[in-house]
C-alpha cells in the first residue's frame, strides 16, 4: 500500500510542467545524475564509452518533456539527428529511441511524420537502428500507426509494447505481419483500471505471455525488466526451446542494478542500457522514482550533498 502510494505521488510530480520547468534551472545536481548520462551528447560520450567497454550495447534517448509547438518539435527532431550522427562520428554500439510526442504528434500528424521521416533518412544513412517508445495509453494506438506505416518504408525501426495494458495481446498479433522487433516493458504510466492491470501478479503474468509468444514466432525480442523473476524466466524459456542468444537481448535503465547488468553480460548474454540525456530530465526521473521507490534514496543523498 505505502509503496503504491510513492508510486503514485512520483508519476504525479513526473505529469507536473511547472516543476519540468523549474528543475531545468538546477540541472543534474538533485540526484538525477545517477539515471541520466549528461546533459548533452558531449557530456555523455565517457559514460557511452566505458558502457560499450564493458560489453553493453546502448539505446540513447534525448529527453524531452510537454513538447506543444512546431519550434520544438523541430529542435527535438534536430536533437535526434545530431545522435545519430554522433552514433556513427564515435563508432559507438548504440541505437537511438524516442517518442513521437516529441517529434510533434500532439500538435499534428503531418509535423511528427515529417520529422520522423528526417530522422529515419538519416537514421538509414548512418545504419543506426531507431525505437519508438511507448507513452501512456491515450497515445498507444497512434503510436502503434505511425510505426506500422514507417515500417513499410524502413527496415531500421522497432517500437515498445506495455505488459500492464490489457490491449497489448491483441496488439502484438496485429502487429506480427510486420515481422517487428519489439521491446517488451512493464509500462511507467499511472493508467486506470479500465486499461490496465492494477496487480503486479497480473502484469508479470502478461509480461511472460508476450515474451514467449513473440520469441517462439521467431521475432527478435528486447526483455526490458530489472525483475529477476522474469530474466529467470526468459533463460529457462530460450533454454527449453532452444532459442539462440542472437534473437534476443536483456534491457536496463542506466543507473539501475548495474551490478546485475555485468552479472548478465558475463553470462553470455546480450544486454543493451537504455541511456537518456539533455536537460530536461525531470519527467524521466520521476517515472524512475515511481518504479522504484527505493531509488529515491540515492537522489536524496545527491541534495544533501548540495
Amino acid at each position: 500500500m505505502i509503496e503504491q502510494m510513492m508510486r503514485n505521488f512520483f508519476l504525479f510530480l513526473g505529469e507536473n510542467k511547472k516543476m519540468t520547468k523549474l528543475a531545468k534551472k538546477y540541472g543534474l545536481s538533485l540526484g538525477a545524475s545517477r539515471f541520466v548520462a549528461g546533459a548533452t551528447l558531449e557530456d555523455s560520450l565517457d559514460a557511452l564509452r566505458k558502457l560499450n567497454k564493458k560489453g553493453f550495447s546502448i539505446t540513447l534517448d534525448h529527453l524531452g518533456e510537454f513538447v506543444d509547438n512546431e519550434k520544438e518539435a523541430n529542435e527535438m527532431t534536430d536533437h535526434c539527428i545530431e545522435a545519430i550522427e554522433f552514433i556513427d562520428k564515435h563508432n559507438l554500439d548504440s541505437q537511438l529511441s524516442l517518442k513521437i510526442t516529441s517529434m510533434g504528434l500532439d500538435i499534428s500528424r503531418e509535423l511528427c511524420m515529417k520529422n520522423m521521416r528526417r530522422i529515419m533518412d538519416k537514421a538509414k544513412q548512418h545504419g543506426v537502428f531507431v525505437t519508438i517508445d511507448m507513452e501512456d495509453h491515450s497515445r498507444c494506438g497512434v503510436t502503434l500507426e505511425v510505426f506500422k506505416e514507417l515500417k513499410q518504408e524502413y527496415d531500421n525501426i522497432g517500437t515498445v509494447i506495455q505488459a500492464y495494458l490489457y490491449r497489448t495481446i491483441d496488439d502484438l498479433n496485429e502487429l506480427d505481419e510486420y515481422q517487428p522487433r519489439l521491446r517488451i516493458v512493464k509500462g511507467a504510466y499511472k493508467e486506470p483500471e479500465e486499461v490496465a492491470f492494477p496487480n503486479k501478479k497480473d502484469v508479470d503474468q502478461n509480461f511472460k505471455n508476450l515474451i514467449q509468444i513473440h520469441l517462439l514466432r521467431g521475432r527478435f525480442t528486447s526483455i526490458a525488466t530489472h525483475d529477476d523473476e522474469i530474466i529467470r524466466f526468459t533463460k529457462e524459456l530460450v533454454k527449453r526451446h532452444n532459442i539462440p542468444k542472437d534473437q534476443f537481448e536483456f534491457q536496463m535503465l542506466y543507473g539501475i542494478r548495474p551490478e546485475r547488468q555485468e552479472e548478465i553480460i558475463k553470462e553470455g548474454y546480450n544486454m543493451r542500457i537504455y541511456v537518456p540525456y539533455g536537460d530536461d530530465w525531470y519527467g524521466y526521473n520521476m517515472r524512475r522514482l515511481a518504479e522504484r521507490p527505493a531509488n529515491v534514496a540515492f537522489v536524496l543523498k545527491g541534495i544533501m550533498k548540495k
